[in-house]
C-alpha cells in the first residue's frame, strides 16, 4: 500500500506561491526550477484533492482550499525552523535555548527576573519584542515558544484550541494628567470632564487601549480628540507633563518617578479599566524551559501585584504650580 506523504517542501511551495503571487516568482525565490514548482503544487494539490491555487492571467492566488491550508503550513514550517535553530544552538554553544515574545511594558517589569532564573539554569532566551499582533503572529508561526500577550475589556484574546493562556495580572489603565491641571486634585477623574482635552493615542489606528479610550468616552457622550500619536511610554509622560494633552497609561508603564516629571496619573471614575496580562503558550509539546518560564513569570507578576497594593500612587493629589 502506498501512503501519500506530505512534504515539508510542499508546504514551502504553497508558502511561496502565496507571497510572490507566481509559479515563476516563487521559483525564483526558492531557487527551484518551475517545473520543479509545479512538481510539488500538483502533489499536495492531490493529497488535499482540490485545487490549493487558480492561475489567472495575472498570476495566481490561493483557492478557499488554499487559503485554508496556508496558516497550518506557516505553522508547521515555523515550528521546523525553531527546533532546527534550538538544535544547533545546543550543538554549536552547549546551550539550550527559547525564543520569547513581549510587548515592551510587560518585558520591562515581568521578564527580567524570569529570564535570570532560565539563565541559572544554562537556558539561553531569545526576545522577539513588539506590539500585540506582531507577538501573536510570531506566536502562530512558531517564532517564539512562549509570549506575553494581553486583552482588553469586551475583547477576549483567542489564540484557538492550540494555545494555552495563563492569567497573570490586570494592568489598570490610569489617566495621566499635568500636575496642575485642575482635575488632578481629583482622586478619581471622571472621564466626562475631559471632554475638551486633546488625546495622546497610540502610533497605529488598531491600537488596542485607544479602543478602550473610545468606548469610555462613548460612554459618556463624547469621541476623544486626538492630538499626537506616539507608542513611547516615555515621550507621552513628557508631553503630557509640559501641558500638551492628556493619556491612558498602564500601571505598567509607570517607574515611580512620575511626580518628578511634574506629572498626576489617577483612577479613572466609574468602571475599572484594565488589559489583562497573560502568557501564551502551546497546549502539548511545550519545553521544560518555557514551563520554568511561565511558572517565574507568575511569581513576579504576584511580587508586582504585591507592590501595587502596597504602594498606591502617590503621584501629587492637589494642584501645584510649575
Amino acid at each position: 500500500m502506498v501512503i501519500d506523504v506530505l512534504e515539508l517542501r510542499q508546504f514551502q511551495v504553497l508558502r511561496a506561491i502565496a507571497r510572490e503571487g507566481s509559479l515563476a516568482a516563487a521559483a525564483r525565490s526558492l531557487h527551484y526550477s518551475q517545473p520543479t514548482i509545479a512538481h510539488h503544487l500538483a502533489a499536495i494539490e492531490s493529497h488535499f484533492g482540490a485545487p490549493l491555487v487558480h492561475r489567472g492571467p495575472r498570476g495566481v492566488r490561493l483557492t478557499e482550499a488554499g487559503r485554508l491550508v496556508l496558516p497550518h503550513a506557516e505553522a508547521v514550517l515555523g515550528r521546523v525552523g525553531l527546533v532546527e535553530r534550538e538544535v544547533r544552538a545546543l550543538v554549536e554553544q552547549g546551550a539550550r535555548s527559547l525564543h520569547v515574545g513581549t510587548f515592551p511594558t510587560a518585558g520591562a517589569l515581568l521578564l527580567p527576573p524570569a529570564v535570570r532564573e532560565l539563565a541559572q539554569e544554562g537556558v539561553r532566551v531569545q526576545l522577539v519584542e513588539g506590539e500585540l499582533p506582531t507577538v501573536v503572529e510570531a506566536l502562530r508561526t512558531g517564532a517564539v515558544q512562549i509570549a506575553l500577550v494581553y486583552s482588553q475589556p469586551g475583547e477576549p484574546l483567542d489564540l484557538g484550541e492550540e494555545f494555552a493562556l495563563h492569567h497573570l495580572l490586570d494592568d489598570p489603565l490610569l489617566l495621566a494628567l499635568p500636575a496642575d491641571h485642575p482635575l488632578a486634585a481629583l482622586d478619581r477623574v471622571p472621564l466626562g470632564e475631559l471632554r475638551d482635552e486633546g488625546w495622546i493615542m497610540g502610533a497605529s489606528d488598531w491600537d488596542p487601549c485607544d479602543r478602550v479610550l473610545s468606548w469610555a468616552c462613548a460612554q459618556e457622550g463624547f469621541e476623544p480628540v486626538r492630538v499626537m500619536r506616539t507608542d513611547d511610554y516615555g515621550m507621552l509622560k513628557g508631553f503630557v507633563a509640559a501641558g500638551t494633552a492628556v493619556a491612558l497609561i498602564p500601571r505598567l508603564a509607570l517607574t515611580g518617578q512620575e511626580s518628578a516629571l511634574d506629572l498626576a496619573v489617577r483612577p479613572v471614575a466609574g468602571p475599572a479599566l484594565a488589559r489583562r496580562v497573560s502568557v501564551a503558550m502551546l497546549r502539548a509539546t511545550v519545553s521544560d524551559a518555557a514551563e520554568t518560564l511561565r511558572e517565574a513569570l507568575s511569581v513576579q507578576a504576584r511580587t508586582i501585584e504585591a507592590a501595587w497594593r502596597a504602594h498606591p500612587l502617590r503621584t501629587p493629589n492637589r494642584a501645584v504650580g510649575r
